[in-house]
């Protein structure tokens, strides 16, 4: 296992930065403040990624990918997370490539595959991934969503929410119950175009940070959907949300470690140019120790992170590196970006330098895909 990066890799990597800097950060800190209310504002950059090839890195050449490892596919997101400023955005990238094509990809139909993938590899499709209920929270399976038999079709009757990007999917991964009675085991999930009767998008929901990814409800009232529509065997809904899971947790911060390597160069930038007391910040101690240990926490998290990504390619599965790769590099973001304000003193406060934005942003982390209290539970009981 190493981390030299190819040359291929390194050129992908300045030519991602490059990018990102130049076309998905324009206008961030009216979008930001704007929050839900401009929620269709993200569709030109979503576009713009799609156009540069970020939702084709490492999918199937048969439909439109690279079909590159998936190594090489972090190195390119992390570089497009430090190029790009708006951690919503990123955020809402990689949820489409962990959370909506990699389960198409690893259990639809050829058919399947053929009406979603090439779409969404273009940026011309945005799906969703509709699992969390009102009433469920952690305990994931505990759904009130039912679909029922009806023929060759069923019928969903159910509220989803905190589903990224809702309020603008074309499609959702939508979980449901087929047999109630047998919990956990009686969950299927179905792919439902937002399109189809039945199919509510409810309200967009504001948030305090990630604000320029927009967040909402999805309903479902008498939905009807074709048998084809099911993704995998019914029933298998519980195993494929595992399967989900694991590549979310270990990949959904990729982008978050390219902004955490921004704010480590910044913080030193401005450490060495702001003086206190006749000398640069950077030779007081306290800040000096505040940048080491962000230093610090952007290798542990880098290296965390690329091995998961060797893992994959390797078909090396765990929950519990899963579970310890989103709780570190969760919690690690919140870390660095406190320390960020820190060091930067009122100008870090101030949300025209988007230091606090970083916070704001950093914090929904140790909430989604699972809290952290839940992966540190995962931790306990699977490595005992």
């Amino acid at each position: 296992m190493h981390f030299d990066l190819t040359e291929e890799q390194t050129a992908r990597q300045t030519g991602a930065r490059a990018f990102a800097e130049a076309k998905l950060s324009e206008g961030l800190v009216d979008r930001d403040r704007a929050g839900a209310t401009s929620a269709e504002d993200w569709r030109a950059h979503w576009k713009a990624a799609g156009e540069y090839g970020v939702f084709a890195l490492c999918g199937p050449k048969a439909y439109g990918g690279e079909e590159l490892d998936i190594l090489t596919t972090v190195i390119v997101l992390e570089a497009i997370g430090y190029g790009c400023r708006d951690n919503g955005l990123t955020l809402g990238l990689n949820g489409q490539l962990w959370a909506v094509q990699e389960p198409i990809e690893a259990f639809g139909t050829e058919a399947q595959k053929a009406a979603y993938l090439p779409a969404m590899m273009r940026g011309d499709l945005v799906g969703a991934h509709a699992m969390t209920e009102p009433a469920s929270g952690s305990d994931a399976m505990a759904m009130a969503t039912v679909a029922e038999r009806d023929g060759a079709d069923y019928i969903l009757n159910g509220e989803k929410t905190y589903v990224g990007m809702a309020p603008g999917c074309d499609m959702a991964i939508v979980f449901a119950s087929t047999r109630p009675d047998r919990g956990p085991w009686g969950v299927s999930a179905f792919l439902v175009d937002a399109d189809t009767p039945g199919f509510h998008k409810l309200e967009t929901q504001e948030k305090m940070g990630l604000r320029t990814s927009p967040m909402g409800r999805l309903g479902f009232e008498n939905c009807r959907v074709p048998e084809s529509a099911r993704l995998g065997r019914e029933g298998a809904g519980g195993a494929i949300f595992q399967h989900s899971m694991e590549w979310e947790r270990r990949l959904i911060f990729t982008s978050h470690i390219g902004a955490m390597a921004r704010q480590v160069e910044l913080c030193y930038a401005f450490a060495k140019s702001r003086e206190v007391f006749d000398k640069p910040i950077l030779q007081h101690q306290s800040v000096s120790n505040r940048l080491a240990n962000m230093s610090l926490r952007l290798e542990t998290s880098r290296l965390l992170l690329y091995k998961a990504a060797w893992q994959l390619d390797n078909d090396i599965h765990s929950r519990v590196d899963a579970a310890m790769v989103k709780l570190h590099l969760s919690e690690a973001f919140v870390e660095s970006s406190l320390d960020a304000i820190r060091i930067h003193g009122g100008a870090g406060y101030l949300t025209d330098t988007g230091i606090e934005r970083d916070l704001r942003d950093a914090l929904g982390g140790v909430i989604y895909s699972g809290t952290s209290d839940i992966q540190r539970q995962l931790i306990a009981a699977l490595s005992s």
